[in-house]
């Protein structure tokens, strides 16, 4: 994933980081911006109150948990190798995954500062939809960002982020395959175990 993807990706992710600016009436909107309006006052509150950073950032996870279905995506990222996984497989794979998506964002999150999101609108189709926005940046950028969920109980999960037409899991699955058909399954787990020694650091 080059450069420029991962920050689309970043900002798409952490769209709980924006603050909200307008958004259309319905349940995802509606239940996305409650997540957003949760994370912008953690913000808030760590930069007014000198907390621990690692508390801080436990807190904002917890918050992107609730939002993001991070096992379907990870499901989803592996496609038609999933099937081919033992149960164990599929519950590793999903903790690597994770754990990789939280390593590569987790010092850009804490490095939000003043971009907005606008929700443009949102389509429903059963158990699914789609919510699309725009993110506006500090230095004046407009930025597409479009949101897959679906229905788990009452609760709309996203599974796919969609920034600047660039799927957050094609890019991940283009990547695993590359890996998988040139070499093998185990050769993935191993690089995406390798890649649990990258420390990255808590900011103040």
């Amino acid at each position: 994933m080059t450069k420029s993807v991962r920050h689309l990706v970043v900002l798409s992710l952490l769209m709980v980081f924006a603050g909200p600016v307008a958004s259309m009436a319905g349940p995802p909107t509606d239940q996305i911006k409650a997540t957003v309006d949760n994370a912008v006052g953690l913000l808030r509150e760590s930069r007014q109150n000198a907390g621990a950073p690692q508390d801080r950032r436990d807190q904002l996870r917890q918050i992107l948990f609730t939002r993001f279905d991070f096992s379907e995506m990870a499901r989803r990222a592996l496609g038609a190798h999933w099937r081919r996984r033992t149960a164990a497989e599929q519950q590793e794979f999903v903790q690597l995954f994770t754990e990789l998506l939280e390593r590569q964002y987790a010092g850009i999150i804490e490095s939000y500062t003043d971009e907005k999101i606008v929700y443009i609108s949102e389509r429903i189709d059963g158990a699914f939809a789609e919510v699309n926005s725009k993110i506006f940046t500090a230095k004046g950028q407009e930025l597409s960002i479009n949101y897959k969920a679906q229905l788990v109980g009452q609760e709309w999960k996203v599974y796919d982020v969609i920034a600047e037409e660039i799927s957050l899991v094609n890019n991940f699955r283009s990547q695993f395959n590359r890996v998988i058909s040139s070499s093998s399954y185990d050769e993935l787990i191993r690089r995406l175990k390798e890649k649990q020694a990258d420390v990255i650091p808590v900011k103040n």
